[in-house]
């Protein structure tokens, strides 16, 4: 079996934690794939540079402007699955990918469903 090491964290706005915390943990930890919640952006201003520098090449974003928001950076090809709105509520809160073979889910659960 081949090993695939995951890393979830709520950063809480991803193009302010980029490079000051999410680039040293990465460096020291090196998951193959980072899910991120609360990125707080929209897909087009995810700092997909910084994350490329990080060894990722593969990303799935699914932003929104200011709040809210997942992402996915990989050093392992994603294949899209269809997102969902468990919620009903048009937020940015869930992505589905498929990564050597296994199904996964990123999720922002906030305080209170």
């Amino acid at each position: 079996m081949t090993e695939l090491t995951i890393a979830t964290w709520n950063v809480n706005s991803v193009r302010l934690r980029a490079e000051p915390l999410i680039a040293p943990f990465v460096k020291q930890v090196r998951p193959d794939v980072l899910c991120l919640q609360e990125i707080k952006c929209r897909n087009e201003e995810f700092p997909e540079k910084a994350f490329r520098e990080m060894g990722y090449e593969h990303f799935h974003v699914r932003g929104m402007k200011g709040m809210h928001g997942v992402a996915i950076a990989s050093r392992h090809p994603l294949e899209d699955l269809p997102d969902e709105d468990f919620c009903r509520s048009g937020e940015a809160r869930h992505q589905r990918v498929r990564v050597k073979g296994v199904e996964l889910h990123n999720f922002y659960v906030p305080a209170g469903g």
